[in-house]
């Protein structure tokens, strides 16, 4: 096995949301299997930046789970030392070109149909150029377009 994470379910693993017990598990499955870690790209990192502080925002607005901007931080801070141990995570380095080609290919196969946004297109077309069999997502639209594109889902 060979998984993809997208931040979707990496927001899930640092803050304190409903589906955070069954991402921390899929996480830890993969970390106990050794060679089975999730590869982390550029992108992730700055989307898992800014969606934490989405989650920040979105509390401030009322009737979302409320995260404190030192919950935030914390959050970031512990995602950064899971990178620099790598006991977790694989961090990768993917050519940005080649990226958004394959998400431009998939967004000509699938979005008219199906209206699929550009992270998760962007999210598995790395998933697919790093070769991962497994999408973790709690994202139903992302969920939709991996299985799509033949790959195995949370």
């Amino acid at each position: 096995m060979k998984p993809y994470a997208d931040t979707n379910l990496l927001t899930r693993l640092y803050l304190r949301l409903p589906e955070t017990p069954a991402a921390s598990a899929l996480i830890h499955q993969a970390a106990n299997a050794g060679d089975a870690r999730p590869p982390i790209t550029r992108s992730h990192r700055v989307e898992f930046a800014n969606a934490l502080e989405i989650h920040v925002f979105l509390g401030r607005q009322g009737g979302h789970v409320r995260v404190t901007p030192e919950q935030s931080s914390a959050a970031h801070a512990w995602f950064s030392g899971d990178l620099a141990e790598q006991d977790l995570f694989i961090p990768v380095a993917l050519d940005p070109d080649d990226v958004v080609c394959e998400a431009q290919n998939l967004s000509l196969r699938h979005t008219a149909k199906h209206g699929f946004r550009t992270y998760d297109v962007m999210h598995v077309a790395a998933a697919l150029m790093l070769g991962c069999d497994v999408f973790w997502t709690f994202d139903a639209k992302a969920r939709q377009l991996a299985a799509l594109e033949g790959k195995g889902v949370n």
